[in-house]
């Protein structure tokens, strides 16, 4: 139920961008249903009878003959419309500042970007106007924006939802997405959108998918990708590595995958012909109405027309080979977990440069329609700076009902309030997908490990953390080592590392961090160490040995002592500028 809000939507006057139609009196179908008392509001591709879809474009405006399918049954449980959400104009883009009605705020900074192109539809939901919001989801729609507000984005399987009476982006991989502030009531409004009688004979792209009930349970093995991306964002790369030991301290084991087929599926999007499907679903208002399309949008969908059949039968024969690729993690890992956005950036800097960066955003979710996956995006934290940083659960098509069951607990173990509101978390629910069966206790972890002792780039929060985190790693102490070494900031290492050595007199005590490895993935974190680091025996501040990072002395001749510091983390923070 929607309470009074307890502080100020962030935005100017509450950010009136957010909406394109807000009610007078609210759309009520009946009185009661499984939905019944709680708001919402949809995404203006989206049909709703007696008002017009304009896809954020005027002159295309038209009035529907019927409500969309899933906002039908959403009024039929009981639940009360109260209006229309400003989106990227048709659905074509990532950020929210693709629209003529303005730019849609972040809920926590309005200097930032919503995230699109569900962006009025996720504001709404964040700064607690609406219970729950329906969005669309064809290449991270649903989920860029609830990752950027602190709130939950369910991008159902492909062809669960039907999507008669959407507009279409690209139709045969758009999704209704559903967005709230808690799993458990994206799960409840998924549940009833469902419907109960099975593929809508009326969607073409609908389908009957065999749906699994059984949970993850407590002991998962998660994929995490190889090599990781964050546009230079160090704020989201350490809430990254913070979200990888959550989800271990939730009983799961992380497995390094390949990210390079997901990343050329993603790139296929819009650098191949299947670019041409946006230029499809609008062809006949584009053609004779194209000055009318705002920039980006217009030069993206006008792209379409340059491909011919022949290049859109290549383009699918190239998805359909990472598809093949991609699809071999799932034989090692139950799950994927992928940042939901790599970075945070203000909207002025978007307007400047609103393709390569509209870009950068969807890194990470471009790829999950196209290979028929299903996702979750969930809050993870909130940055240093004050913005939210969320996660994103991807599994196969049909796992729908265990990746909600897990983002829920993931999200309850974050302890963060709900939206941009100052409201707890409510106590975890039973969701009505997962079989009533308790998971099974974890089995005993017997397979072999070494201790490794970090002092720089590894260390958690740093940019190489995630290395450890991708094989399985676990930080067992934060220490020292015996007063018997010195630090160095060594010259021309991408990114900045430091190397120690220990000495006869003159040492100190240097600050680490000690993680625990499989014995069989160390091999492969070798690999990664470049020279002149290496794999030595350090001794700790207890007489203990264990093995760590060393460094050849002839790279300590040029570099900085900087044993004064005390260690690596403390001399960053004396670097920074004040």
């Amino acid at each position: 139920m929607v309470q009074d809000i307890s502080r100020e939507p962030s935005g100017p006057e509450g950010a009136p961008q957010a909406w394109i139609e807000r009610f007078e009196q609210p759309l009520v179908a009946c009185s009661s249903g499984s939905l019944s008392g709680l708001r919402f509001a949809v995404k203006d591709n989206i049909d709703v009878l007696g008002w017009p879809t304009t896809a954020a474009c005027a002159e295309f405006a038209y009035r529907p003959r019927a409500h969309a399918t899933v906002v039908q049954q959403l009024l039929d449980a009981g639940a009360s419309l109260v209006g229309k959400t400003n989106l990227d104009q048709f659905a074509c883009g990532l950020s929210g500042t693709r629209s003529p009605h303005g730019a849609v705020p972040n809920a926590f900074n309005a200097d930032y970007v919503s995230g699109g192109s569900s962006s009025g539809s996720a504001y709404v939901v964040a700064t607690g106007q609406v219970d729950f919001a329906l969005g669309t989801d064809t290449a991270g729609s649903g989920r860029v924006p609830a990752g950027l507000n602190n709130i939950v984005g369910i991008k159902p399987s492909r062809g669960l939802l039907s999507t008669r009476g959407v507009l279409p982006a690209m139709r045969s991989v758009d999704c209704v997405s559903i967005l709230a502030r808690t799993v458990a009531m994206a799960a409840r409004v998924l549940q009833v959108a469902q419907g109960a009688q099975g593929a809508d004979a009326h969607d073409p792209y609908a389908r009957t998918l065999q749906l699994s009930h059984t949970p993850f349970g407590s002991r998962f093995r998660f994929g995490l990708p190889e090599p990781l991306e964050f546009f230079g964002d160090r704020a989201a790369q350490a809430a990254f590595s913070e979200a990888v030991q959550r989800l271990t301290a939730l009983g799961g084991v992380a497995v390094a995958i390949d990210y390079r087929p997901l990343a050329q599926a993603a790139a296929l999007l819009y650098e191949s012909a299947l670019v041409t499907e946006r230029y499809a679903a609008l062809r006949a208002f584009f053609d004779s109405h194209e000055g009318q399309v705002i920039e980006p949008v217009r030069s993206i969908i006008a792209k379409g027309r340059s491909f011919s059949a022949a290049d859109l039968c290549a383009a699918q024969t190239q998805l359909r080979a990472c598809a093949q690729q991609a699809g071999a993690m799932w034989a090692s890992i139950d799950v994927l977990l992928v940042p939901t956005a790599p970075t945070h950036y203000r909207i002025a800097a978007m307007q400047a440069d609103p393709v390569a960066l509209n870009r950068n955003l969807g890194y990470y979710t471009n790829f999950v329609n196209l290979l028929d996956y299903a996702a979750i995006a969930v809050p993870s934290s909130i940055r240093a700076d004050g913005l939210p940083f969320g996660i994103t659960l991807i599994g196969p098509c049909g796992s729908d009902w265990p990746l909600a069951e897990l983002g829920q607990r993931y999200h309850h173990a974050s302890k963060l309030l709900q939206g941009a509101l100052q409201w707890p978390l409510p106590a975890p629910q039973a969701l009505t997908g997962i079989s009533p069966a308790a998971p099974q206790a974890p089995p005993p972890d017997s397979a072999p490990r070494m201790k490794i002792a970090v002092v720089g780039a590894h260390l958690s929060g740093m940019p190489l953390n995630a290395q450890l985190g991708a094989r399985g790693a676990r930080l067992l102490q934060a220490t020292s080592t015996a007063p018997n070494y010195r630090l160095y900031a060594l010259r021309g290492s991408t990114p900045p590392k430091p190397g120690l050595r220990r000495v006869p007199e003159g040492g100190s005590a240097i600050a680490l961090e000690v993680w625990e490895m499989p014995q069989a993935q160390v091999g492969s974190f070798l690999a990664l160490i470049a020279p002149p680091l290496g794999l030595g025996q350090v001794e700790l501040a207890d007489g203990s040995w264990v093995t760590g990072f060393i460094c050849e002395g002839h790279a300590l001749e040029a570099a900085q002592d900087i044993t004064a510091h005390g260690g690596w983390r403390a001399y960053l923070a004396a670097c920074e500028p004040a």
